[in-house]
């Protein structure tokens, strides 16, 4: 869905939900999207999540809430027996939306875009649960900060950065990085770098070590989300992209590995990923 309809749709839910009755709205919610359960806690929607999925860390009320499987997963007998009025879902998982929509329950459908889909998102759900102001103060909040990252770092060289998001501990398997669209590119863009794969009309592609060679990053941002992940082995990882050494960002010392799901979950948290990013490509923009 392009931005222009997404905010036709919110607009056309926003005055939906706006003359509709306080009790007729979902009191009971249920999320298996991270990005979007820690979005409805922001928003002020916490206190109706009555179950969560299984990868959901944020905030730290989750841990108190029902765990409902996720993604690949989904208990469907325990989300339908917990009686919610509303469950988030993947768009992806056609076979449980359909299996709700049997059983009455409405949906609200999650999928990946870019950073404005993200913020677009945060509004319609801020709509469909009645959060409608405290949903566009917090999408607002976030693009703010994005914007003033941008700003920071404009005056910058651009450097040519490969944004790493998957592969194989210990080697240089199965390496998965951003192609050039969705928000993991948008992020690379908004931090002042040029992605190398920025051509490649796919939210991620899957390298060999001849691409990363020819693609010849002038900086390597790894991310990582493992929660084992020690300072030894932080060590270890960056120290795999040595087998590499003709690598500009071998050869510089530029390689770096970011921690936290915030990299790849597309919440509330997107704009600290943004500057984190920002801060790794540009270190002496942020230097007081």
């Amino acid at each position: 869905m392009t931005p222009v309809c997404r905010l036709l749709v919110s607009f056309a839910l926003a005055v939906w939900v706006a003359a509709l009755p306080a009790q007729t709205r979902p009191g009971r919610i249920i999320s298996i999207v991270p990005a979007l359960t820690e979005a409805l806690f922001s928003m002020g929607a916490g206190p109706r999540v009555v179950g969560v999925g299984s990868f959901d860390r944020h905030p730290a009320e989750v841990d108190s809430l029902p765990k409902v499987g996720g993604l690949i997963d989904p208990d469907m007998e325990q989300i339908i027996a917990l009686t919610p009025d509303l469950v988030v879902l993947y768009g992806s998982q056609e076979d449980q939306l359909a299996q709700l929509e049997r059983a009455g329950i409405s949906v609200f459908v999650y999928a990946h875009g870019g950073l404005n889909d993200t913020l677009a998102t945060i509004r319609e759900l801020g709509v469909r649960t009645g959060q409608r102001m405290p949903a566009d103060a917090l999408a607002d909040r976030i693009g703010s900060q994005i914007t003033r990252v941008s700003n920071r770092v404009a005056d910058q060289p651009k450097p040519r950065v490969m944004l790493v998001f998957g592969r194989e501990p210990g080697t240089l398997s199965n390496v998965y990085a951003s192609g050039g669209i969705g928000f993991l590119h948008d992020m690379v863009e908004a931090a002042g770098g040029d992605n190398v794969f920025a051509a490649v009309a796919r939210e991620s592609v899957q390298l060999s070590s001849e691409s990363i060679l020819t693609a010849a990053p002038d900086i390597i941002i790894e991310l990582s989300y493992d929660e084992r992940m020690t300072p030894a082995r932080q060590v270890a990882e960056r120290a795999v992209w040595s087998r590499l050494p003709a690598i500009p960002a071998v050869r510089a010392g530029r390689v770096h590995l970011l921690l936290g799901n915030e990299f790849v979950q597309p919440g509330p948290r997107m704009g600290d990923a943004t500057e984190a990013i920002a801060r790794a490509l540009h270190p002496k923009a942020f230097q007081e």
